[in-house]
C-alpha cells in the first residue's frame, strides 16, 4: 500500500533519510489517494506525531551527545579514549540486529504495546548507562538501549502510518521529522555543556523524564491498532543473522585492542560461518528475515554497495572528530561540541539543494562527482592541526556534512526506484540493517586505524599523525564508492529526479528465485 511519497520515492526513502539524519523538505512530499483500508484513524494527528517525535528526539539526542563525552568517560573508567568506541558499536549493533524483527513484533503484539515497551527498554538502558561503574557494564547497557531504539523508531513510524488519516499524513510527517534535524544539531553542544559543567552521567539521565512522559502519553492518546501477521517469523534466520553480525562486528572491534587478537580471529571465523549458513537458509526460505534476493535488483544493489562504503566514513566521523578536537586541539567538551555542530548544519543546508542537483545532472553523474568531492573534504580533516584557524576547521566540517548528506539523500532515494510495492517492506528492513551495520563498521575501522597507528609509533596517546591515518583510511574506503556509482545506468532514477522519460514501473512480484 502506498502511504506517502516524495515524488514517487515512497515512505521508505523518508525513513532512511531520517536514520541518516537527512530529511527532505515537507513541501516535497505528495499525498497519494490510497484509502486506509478500513483501519480506524485518529483525527488528532498532531498529538500522535508529536508523541512519536519525542521518542525520535530522545534517541537522536542520545546518539549525538555521547560522542562528545568519550574522553571524559575514558578517564573515569581508566581506559584509553579510543577504547570507548565499543560503547558506540554496541548500540549500533543492537539496531542492526533487531530492526528486522520490529515489524513482526508490532503485528503480533500490537504496535502500541511494542512502542511503549521499547521506550521502557530504552529508558532502562539509559538508567543503567548512567550508573555503569566500568566499561563492560556500559557496553551491556548500551546494547539494551539499542534494542529499545531498534523497536522504538520503526514501530513508532508504523503507529503513525496506521493511525493518521491520509489527508493529514503530510502535515503529520512534517511534525514527526523535525526532531531528526534538531537532535543532531543540538546534541554535540548539549553534550559538551553537560560534560564541562556537570557529570557525564546526566547525558543518559536526560532521557528519563522525556521517556516517562512518552510512556504515559502513548497509553493516553494512541490507539492499539493491529494488523494480522501475514508470514511466520523467521526465527532461524534471525538467530543466524544476529550471530553473524554480532561476531563480525565485535571481532573487528576486538582486533584493534592489544592482547585480543586470538579472540578477534575466533569471532570473525564464527561470524563468517554463520553468515554463510544464513545465505544458505535464505535461499531455501520463502520469507527470510533479510531477503538477499533483493540484491538482484540493479539500483537497489548499487545503492546498498555504494552507500555502505560511504557510511563507513560517516560512522567513523562522529567518533574521530570529538577525540581530535579534545585530545589534539585541547578544546573543552563544550567547545568540541560546538565545532562538531558544523556537520549537522551542513546536512541541514543540503536538503534544499539536492533535488535541483539531481534534476540537473541525474543520479549517476551527481554521485560520481560529489562522491569524489565528499571523500576529499573528509581527507582534509586528516590535515587539521593547531595552526589552522578554527573558522577554517568549522568550514571544512560544514562542507563535509553537506557533501556526505547529499550522497545519502541520493542513495536513499534511488534504492527504491525499481522495488515493487509488495516488496517495499522487506527492502526497507534490509536497507536499514545495512545502514546500521556499516555505521558500526565505520567506528570499528576508524578505531582500528587509530590503534594501529599508535602501536606503530609506540605511543599510548593518539597524536595528530594517528588521527590523520584514521581519517585517510576511512576516506580511502569511501572513495571506492565512486567505482560502484559509475555502474549506475545513465538514466537511473530519471522519473524520480524529474529529468528524462519516465522509466517503466516494475511489476509486483512474489519472492522467489525469479524475483528481481
Amino acid at each position: 500500500m502506498r502511504f506517502l511519497r516524495p515524488r514517487r520515492r515512497g515512505i521508505a526513502s523518508v525513513n532512511a533519510e531520517v536514520r541518516d539524519g537527512i530529511v527532505p523538505a515537507a513541501d516535497a512530499l505528495a499525498q497519494t489517494s490510497d484509502v486506509q483500508g478500513g483501519t480506524a484513524v485518529s483525527g488528532n494527528y498532531r498529538t500522535v506525531a508529536l508523541i512519536i517525535a519525542c521518542a525520535m528526539f530522545m534517541e537522536n539526542l542520545d546518539a549525538t551527545v555521547l560522542a562528545t563525552a568519550l574522553p571524559t568517560m575514558a578517564r573515569d573508567f581508566g581506559v584509553r579514549a579510543p577504547e570507548l568506541s565499543i560503547a558506540l558499536t554496541a548500540y549500533l549493533l543492537a539496531l542492526a540486529v533487531f530492526i528486522p524483527a520490529s515489524g513482526t513484533a508490532a503485528d503480533r503484539f500490537g504496535a502500541k504495546q511494542v512502542f511503549r515497551a521499547a521506550i521502557g527498554l530504552f529508558l532502562a538502558g539509559s538508567l543503567a548507562c548512567g550508573l555503569a561503574p566500568n566499561l563492560t557494564i556500559l557496553v551491556v547497557a548500551r546494547f539494551v538501549q539499542g534494542i529499545g531504539g531498534a523497536m522504538m523508531l520503526p514501530v513508532g513510524r508504523l503507529v503513525l502510518l496506521r493511525s493518521v488519516a491520509k489527508r493529514d499524513m503530510v502535515s503529520a510527517m512534517s511534525w514527526l521529522i523535525m526532531p531528526a534535524l534538531i537532535g543532531p544539531i543540538i546534541g554535540p553542544p548539549v553534550g559538551g555543556f553537560i560534560v564541562t559543567y556537570f557529570d557525564w552521567r546526566w547525558i543518559f539521565w536526560l532521557n528519563l523524564p522525556i521517556g516517562i512522559v512518552g510512556i504515559f502519553l502513548v497509553g493516553r492518546f494512541i490507539a492499539d491498532i493491529r494488523e494480522p501477521s501475514v508470514h511466520r517469523f523467521d526465527r532461524t534466520g534471525f538467530v543466524l543473522s544476529a550471530v553473524a553480525l554480532g561476531c563480525l562486528l565485535f571481532g573487528f572491534e576486538m582486533s584493534s585492542r592489544s592482547g585480543t587478537g586470538a579472540l578477534a580471529a575466533v569471532l570473525v571465523v564464527i561470524g563468517a560461518a554463520s553468515g554463510g549458513l544464513y545465505l544458505g537458509h535464505a535461499a531455501r526460505t520463502e520469507h527470510p528475515i533479510l531477503d538477499v534476493s533483493l540484491m538482484r535488483i540493479p539500483t537497489f544493489r548499487l545503492s546498498v554497495l555504494g552507500g555502505s562504503l560511504t557510511r563507513i566514513t560517516q560512522g567513523a566521523q562522529p567518533f574521530l572528530l570529538p577525540l581530535m578536537m579534545q585530545l589534539g586541539f585541547g578544546l573543552s567538551a563544550a567547545q568540541s561540541g560546538a565545532m562538531t555542530l558544523a556537520t549537522a548544519i551542513g546536512s541541514f543546508g543540503m536538503k534544499g539543494v539536492a533535488p535541483r542537483l539531481l534534476r540537473r545532472f541525474g543520479f549517476r553523474s551527481s554521485l560520481i562527482c560529489l562522491g569524489v568531492l565528499g571523500a576529499g573534504s573528509y581527507a582534509l580533516c586528516g590535515l587539521f592541526r593547531p595552526g589552522w584557524p578554527l573558522a577554517a576547521v568549522f568550514a571544512v566540517m560544514l562542507v563535509s556534512g553537506f557533501l556526505m548528506s547529499f550522497q545519502f539523500t541520493a542513495y536513499n532515494t534511488i534504492a527504491y526506484d525499481e522495488i515493487a510495492k509488495d516488496r517495499m517492506s522487506v527492502a526497507t528492513s534490509f536497507y536499514s540493517t545495512f545502514q546500521q551495520l556499516m555505521l558500526s563498521l565505520g567506528i570499528c575501522t576508524g578505531a582500528t586505524a587509530l590503534h594501529v597507528s599508535m602501536a606503530l609509533r609506540g605511543d599510548a596517546r593518539p597524536g595528530f599523525a594517528d588521527f590523520s591515518a584514521a581519517f585517510w583510511t576511512v576516506t580511502a574506503i569511501s572513495l571506492l564508492s565512486v567505482l560502484v556509482n559509475a555502474r549506475f545506468d545513465r538514466d537511473a532514477g530519471a522519473e524520480i529526479s524529474g529529468r528524462g522519460t519516465p522509466r517503466r514501473q516494475p511489476e509486483p512480484s512474489t519472492r522467489g528465485h525469479a524475483a528481481g
